[in-house]
């Protein structure tokens, strides 16, 4: 529309293009899915984890709080006992350590184990990083069902792929890993090992829920256990019977085959009241892992496994107490094993 305006009235003609210019700007239409340079699109989310903050909370000891894609975005705590010479932001002489993962029970957290046993203060672990992780109050370290939908939480998932990439990328974790853990985490140590061939060298499991499926009194059991905290129990692994394959993918002794080539430790009291128990103290929970127990190291043996080492000492509750000396009693075996793939 500007091709027949005279030469002379160039500065015109440079001042009604800049309004032209300014009023295409104003009124076209904003491409779908713009952002403004340098800010994210609101509820964008980074895949995968990421550490947003990081305290420390004693000698040797770190806690990562971390957020996960996993976890819905939310963000929980990571505790790290550290080795001796740990330092993850030498970047130039960065050095990877093994890893021993130590698994909570349920109605624990990631301060269980320091806050409730001498972990710290363990000579043997100064040149091992320690990693504890959060698991959510009953979380049984898997991937909830959630009636077919999957999603939050999926805490099989943010143990065993983003926290460990995340610690092995930029906190000098190591490849060469064991697993132990209690109760519920015992449960969760057993399955890492056995649901992940090759990420761990060895298992140990105290009182753990070995064999959820053993009989009514063990489904039960544990579907009381999903139920707590108001949760529907139906979300963690499904029905015992509709859902009978998740729940073999999560029990331990349908899972024998899988740990026959590993280092494995069980453990557990009978329930009646032991040597470090208050007087006439008792556990069911107890009586009924140790069945379950006693149920996989059978299992192991019949799959042909070489690798076992039960302590199954007989009067003994659910209890730190135990699960303290049992984590010393295993140590040897763990550490034996990192040394073994180191």
């Amino acid at each position: 529309m500007f091709a027949n305006v005279p030469h002379v009235l160039t500065p015109l003609r440079a001042r009604l293009l800049l309004v032209l210019a300014v009023l295409l700007a104003v009124l076209a239409p904003t491409a779908p899915g713009a952002v403004a340079a340098g800010k994210p699109e609101t509820g964008a989310a980074r895949p995968g984890a990421e550490v947003v903050a990081v305290t420390r909370v004693a000698d040797r000891q770190v806690d990562l709080s971390v957020r996960s894609t996993a976890l819905g975005g939310r963000t929980v705590d990571v505790r790290l006992l550290t080795p001796d010479g740990w330092n993850p932001y030498d970047r130039r002489h960065r050095r990877h350590w093994p890893t021993l993962w130590l698994l909570h029970g349920c109605c624990g957290d990631y301060t269980s184990w320091t806050s409730m046993t001498d972990v710290a203060q363990t000579d043997s672990l100064r040149d091992v990083l320690v990693v504890m992780p959060e698991a959510g109050w009953n979380g049984w370290y898997s991937d909830w069902w959630n009636h077919g939908q999957g999603g939050d939480p999926a805490w099989e998932t943010f143990h065993t792929k983003e926290l460990r990439h995340l610690l092995e990328r930029d906190w000098g974790a190591g490849s060469n890993r064991v697993v132990a853990g209690l109760s519920m985490g015992g449960q969760g140590a057993l399955l890492y090992a056995a649901r992940h061939p090759g990420m761990f060298k060895a298992t140990a499991a105290f009182s753990g829920s070995a064999h959820p499926l053993l009989n009514e009194e063990s489904i039960d059991r544990i579907m009381g256990f999903f139920t707590g905290q108001g949760n529907d129990p139906l979300r963690v692994w499904g029905d015992p019977v509709a859902q009978r394959r998740i729940w073999q993918a999560h029990d331990p002794f349908h899972l024998a085959g899988r740990l026959k080539s590993i280092p494995v430790y069980l453990s557990c009291g009978d329930g009646t009241t032991g040597p470090l128990d208050p007087p006439g103290a008792t556990s069911a929970l107890e009586a009924d892992f140790n069945r379950q127990n006693q149920a996989l190291a059978a299992e192991l043996k019949r799959v042909g496994a070489r690798h076992v080492t039960t302590h199954f000492y007989g009067p003994g509750t659910h209890g730190w107490a135990y699960w303290e000396r049992e984590l010393h009693a295993s140590l040897p075996m763990l550490l034996g094993a990192l040394k073994t793939g180191a």
